[in-house]
């Protein structure tokens, strides 16, 4: 929001210079967003489960060989629309298909676990990575049938086809930083697709600003008959999984519970669906996973990337991780009588439109640090970004679960905030493109930053 209080002013802490500098850069509408938002195909969602649940099971463990069925079969083809969505493209994908021997409580022998992923390089930083997941395999009641059918049409075909419906259509797009298309395998037997995963992003040096982990987003009827069609759900950490005791400490007495990178990739994520999606509606859910659960962004967490789970709004749990039956009048099964296509295209627009604008603005201020103790005014500092035209530093009361208040404070990496007292508001900047582009907002500290490794905070007296 770009509310202005009375009461409160902004003095800027800039060189001295010419009394008539250009205008601050600031956030604006765009149309390819808005063209995006209306752009992922029903047909091609449905086309995409269709032929997941066809190869009968996808569980991890299931056959490599065939050319129809199993876990191999699966890979093979959605590795075939990668290559057919780059040829369209005049070869703008890579695709790769990382992997690791894996054994553990739900895989007894060693196993190949295969990650397929396709990677389109942005033209202007392209070590800076926005990644789109969702899971290949599938399961039934027992995690270890590997032969029984398991159509996994929701779980987690929705998300697969969304990543590819996301592919196609980013891949005649402009990007300054490098897209990833990830389809996972063995997140029903221990999140170990999410761990392949987030092994190469460091082996390749990605500095990865954003997971967007989709699972189960394909369903608008509750198990309880409640429909809803027009809300989705997004789960993000509140707390950095990989902090210091150091770190914990300092985040206990200033703050940051609130303001992990994934929680405002989350407001991120809310605010493009109240800008561009008028029928979708983001219900922020402050956990990391649904209760007691998980999904593959936890891998990437563990290693210091900023991600979310996008899901469903109402769950039907008859048809997750079930067998094909028929009990008592109910039909178990994840098959594809529990899609409903119009909300899933809607679901993949908000990951299309998220990719896009991410991909499209600059990375995150760096080092965002805050200072006022025993002051009237609060200071905020922070390390200038490549295309970043100008920034603007956010505030909001402490209680308030979205930001408030906002100002652009031009081409510069310090700003005051007079007569705005530090104790009563959390603080955060972002960065905006010349052609109006902005990134998340970044809380001061560690526990805000988008960096795996910040520097020390400033500021921390007490």
């Amino acid at each position: 929001m770009n509310r202005a209080t009375p009461w409160l002013s902004l003095v800027l802490l800039a060189a001295a210079g010419s009394t008539r500098a250009a205008p601050p850069a600031v956030p604006r509408e765009q149309p390819e967003l808005q063209q995006l938002a209306s752009a992922p195909s029903e047909a091609r969602l449905r086309a995409t489960i269709t032929r997941l649940v066809g190869f009968g099971t996808r569980q991890t463990l299931s056959d490599t060989k065939s050319a129809t069925r199993g876990i191999g079969a699966a890979r093979r083809w959605v590795k075939s629309r990668f290559e057919a969505i780059s040829s369209d493209c005049g070869g703008c994908l890579q695709v790769v298909t990382p992997s690791q021997m894996v054994t553990g409580k739900r895989i007894p022998t060693p196993v190949e676990v295969m990650d397929v992923i396709g990677i389109k390089r942005g033209s202007g930083d392209p070590g800076r990575v926005i990644v789109i997941s969702g899971h290949l395999d599938s399961r039934v009641s027992d995690v270890m049938n590997n032969h029984s059918d398991a159509p996994g049409a929701d779980d987690d075909g929705s998300g697969v086809a969304a990543v590819l419906e996301a592919a196609r259509l980013l891949s005649r797009q402009h990007n300054d930083a490098t897209v990833v298309f990830a389809v996972l395998s063995g997140e029903e037997q221990g999140l170990y697709g999410g761990k392949v995963l987030a092994d190469y992003a460091v082996a390749q040096g990605w500095r990865v600003e954003a997971d967007l982990n989709n699972d189960i987003i394909g369903n608008s009827r509750g198990q309880n008959g409640v429909f809803d069609s027009t809300t989705v759900r997004i789960f993000s950490e509140g707390t950095k999984s990989n902090e210091t005791p150091a770190q914990a400490d300092y985040r206990r007495y200033h703050g940051g519970e609130v303001d992990s990178p994934s929680r405002n990739l989350a407001r991120y994520m809310s605010s493009l669906a109240d800008g561009y999606l008028p029928d979708l509606r983001v219900r922020m859910i402050y956990r990391t996973d649904r209760f007691g659960r998980g999904g593959d962004q936890v891998e990437l967490l563990k290693a210091g990337f900023p991600a979310v789970r996008v899901t469903e709004s109402r769950e039907d749990y008859t048809h997750q991780h079930q067998d094909l039956r028929t009990e008592n009048g109910v039909v178990y099964g994840d098959t594809l009588a529990g899609i409903d296509f119009r909300y899933l295209a809607r679901v993949t627009a908000l990951n299309t439109i998220t990719m896009a604008a991410l991909s499209r603005a600059p990375a995150p201020p760096g080092g965002v640090s805050v200072e006022g103790a025993v002051s009237t005014d609060t200071t905020l500092h922070w390390r200038k970004v490549p295309g970043a035209a100008g920034y603007r530093v956010h505030w909001r009361d402490t209680t308030a679960p979205q930001w408030q208040f906002a100002r652009a404070v031009g081409d510069v990496d310090q700003a005051v905030l007079r007569d705005v007292v530090i104790d009563d508001w959390f603080f955060g900047v972002s960065s905006v493109s010349a052609d109006g582009y902005e990134s998340p907002v970044v809380f001061p500290g560690f526990a805000g930053s988008f960096e795996r490794s910040p520097a020390a905070p400033r500021g921390a007296d007490h």
